[in-house]
């Protein structure tokens, strides 16, 4: 690296240096003068300008969150809302510097939003925690035996057991939903399969499953006859002449007898709901 760079290098760290302890010293100038104000426009003016001295530092925390699935925009929204509430709650008058006790309020909010905002699919706070828990010592734990480690080897770490493993597991797949436009096959035709073509539809069947329920005692009072007259016809399949050859009766008999037994059983039906 020759000289000249080097040269600038410094020049610019120094500048930046400079400016940033001329943006403390206006800062804790500012915080001074906001807690003596009292509610106003001046005041209001004060804070404000104290929130746009600190939005850099709000980007740079929200970037250093940025590619675990939130969008950059997001994630700044979030930082300045934690910026603007570490400049409504320090108090000067402790002694500690701004920066001290803002940047823990902004990462804070920030994780918060991971936590309570993040997932598609909410699960209980206990297993976000478990899964982070997870992922910090399974590194760990891979280098002390040499491979990867077993849902009995997490539990065994972290004290916990193995059922609570898989749980923590098993959460990090609600994190982010699965398109149900997502292919998953192809589909022979020069297209492909997506995840809501596995979904299965109602089964008409199910629907009709109380009403079977509920014909069956009624069925059962009707007279021999007309029960055997309605199982031919609906399960047998067999036309009312077919009925009637097979009763040794007329096929208009068939027929009123037929119209009476749905009739009733309609009305029972009816009745009973």
């Amino acid at each position: 690296m020759s000289s000249d760079v080097l040269s600038g290098d410094v020049q610019q760290h120094e500048t930046r240096t400079r400016a940033n302890r001329e943006t403390d010293a206006r800062a804790k100038a500012l915080l001074s003068l906001l807690a003596d104000l009292p509610a106003g426009t001046d005041r209001d003016r004060v804070r404000a300008r104290l929130i746009e001295l600190y939005i850099p530092l709000a980007e740079y925390l929200a970037r250093r969150f940025r590619n675990r699935g939130e969008h950059l925009e997001d994630l700044v929204q979030v930082a300045n809302l934690g910026l603007i509430k570490s400049v409504d709650g320090f108090d000067p008058g402790r002694g500690a510097a701004f920066t001290s006790y803002a940047i823990p309020m902004i990462v804070g909010e920030l994780k918060r939003h991971f936590r309570d905002k993040g997932w598609d699919v909410r699960v209980p706070r206990r297993l976000q925690e478990l899964r982070l828990e997870i992922g910090k010592v399974s590194g760990d734990l891979a280098q002390d035996l040499g491979r990867s480690p077993t849902v009995a080897d997490l539990a065994a770490r972290l004290g916990v057991s193995e059922e609570e493993i898989i749980e923590g597991l098993d959460c990090g797949q609600a994190y982010r939903a699965l398109s149900l436009d997502a292919p998953v096959g192809d589909a022979g035709d020069g297209g492909a399969y997506g995840l809501g073509d596995l979904l299965g539809g109602d089964d008409p069947d199910i629907r009709n499953v109380e009403n079977r329920e509920a014909l069956r005692p009624l069925l059962a009072r009707l007279p021999v006859r007309e029960r055997k007259i309605i199982a031919m016809r609906f399960h047998g399949n067999l036309t009312q002449s077919q009925i009637a050859a097979e009763l040794g009766i007329s096929q208009m008999h068939v027929s009123r007898l037929l119209a009476g037994a749905l009739r009733g059983l309609r009305e029972q039906l009816t009745r009973e709901d």
